[in-house]
């Protein structure tokens, strides 16, 4: 699936895009209906993303040992919900973006497999740069 949807992000730099990672399962099933809403979302109010530099901190806390992931390339440009920059719990300076709805399917612009290494950490998959 590296790559599948789209390659509209890939050999870009990501500093214009936001990510999301969630099972290729759930993603799945979002393809289907036409909508993805993460569980946060009923729960919390929004959907949690990341910015490129952000992902693999919150990938090792949150989904160690997770495997059948993928990451989600949005374009905050294309979603119809609202997108709010808020501070993160465990570092309040740096600012999350969080969703405010569920995202359409149009603003993710490639989907990229999202397994951890041998090492258990995540990597960014390749074909994806942070760096300009």
């Amino acid at each position: 699936m590296q790559g599948a949807e789209s390659s509209k992000a890939k050999g870009e730099f990501l500093n214009d895009f936001i990510l999301h990672a969630t099972s290729r399962t759930v993603w799945s099933a979002a393809q289907k209906s036409g909508t993805y809403a993460a569980d946060s979302l009923a729960g919390q109010g929004f959907i949690h993303c990341s910015k490129a530099s952000q992902i693999l901190r919150v990938a090792d806390i949150f989904y160690a040992g997770q495997h059948g992931l993928v990451l989600l390339v949005i374009d905050p440009a294309r979603l119809a919900s609202e997108l709010r920059w808020e501070p993160g719990a465990d570092q309040p300076t740096d600012l999350f973006p969080h969703i405010y709805g569920p995202i359409n399917l149009d603003a993710v612009v490639s989907i990229f497999d999202f397994e951890p290494g041998a090492d258990g950490k995540f990597h960014l998959p390749d074909g994806l740069s942070t760096q300009s």
